[in-house]
């Protein structure tokens, strides 16, 4: 198995124990920094505690553009059906949460070719009802997202650090399994030359077991 594999290992795992926890759901914080003409997704996901409880939810997204001081509604989407708010955005967003159920866990909405203007504060605004067996409980969940859209795509430090550490980790396995297998053939040579060396001793007081009871019995004879 290569440092490749090994490296990726834990991170196969966790997906198949999320496959196998049948519609695990983990939150993850969106990606802040957008280009211009090009797409993105504002992320916001908010995960049910019980996940054996039914529930429903809508969920709408708010916007206040750089230098203003008042949000604008700009999108809903209730019933599986999502509705652009705002001119701004008209044929520009698309609904990219959970699909084809009312229990919505994953809100995210991707904004098609970019502007500067899309930069700003954007709000994702959850609204869940959960169903008991004799009441029902209404939560809601607010989450911020602070939009920076540049010209053109940079490379952050902690991307650039992410992919050192990244490649120092893979020859840093490499180097360990090196040592390991030199340990191990080493081990593995001990072992067969000692046991060649018990062999040999064995079969020298086997032969000379023999030779001796060949040599009683011509005495006797």
């Amino acid at each position: 198995m290569s440092a490749v594999q090994l490296l990726w290992m834990p991170v196969v795992l966790c997906v198949m124990q999320g496959r196998l926890s049948n519609g695990a759901c983990v939150e993850v914080d969106s990606d802040t920094e957008a280009v211009v003409g090009h797409g993105f997704k504002l992320g916001c996901i908010s995960c049910k505690m019980r996940g054996e409880v039914q529930a429903s939810a809508t969920v709408d997204w708010w916007f206040m553009a750089k230098g203003e001081s008042e949000f604008s509604h700009i999108y809903s989407y209730i019933d599986m059906t999502g509705m652009v708010n705002d001119e701004r955005f008209l044929d520009r967003l698309n609904w990219m949460g959970s699909k084809n159920t009312f229990d919505l866990q994953d809100g995210s909405i991707y904004i098609l070719n970019v502007t500067l203007n899309d930069t700003g504060t954007y709000r994702c605004y959850f609204d869940r009802t959960l169903t008991f067996n004799y009441y029902e409980f209404r939560t809601n969940i607010n989450k911020t997202i602070t939009l920076n859209v540049v010209p053109k795509a940079t490379r952050g430090t902690a991307s650039i650090l992410s992919e050192v550490m990244m490649y120092v980790s893979i020859i840093g396995l490499q180097l360990w399994l090196l040592v390991e297998m030199v340990y191990c053939y080493r081990k593995i040579a001990a072992a067969g030359e000692e046991a060649l060396r018990e062999s040999a001793a064995e079969y020298l007081a086997i032969a000379s077991e023999s030779k001796d009871n060949c040599t009683g019995v011509a005495v006797a004879e």
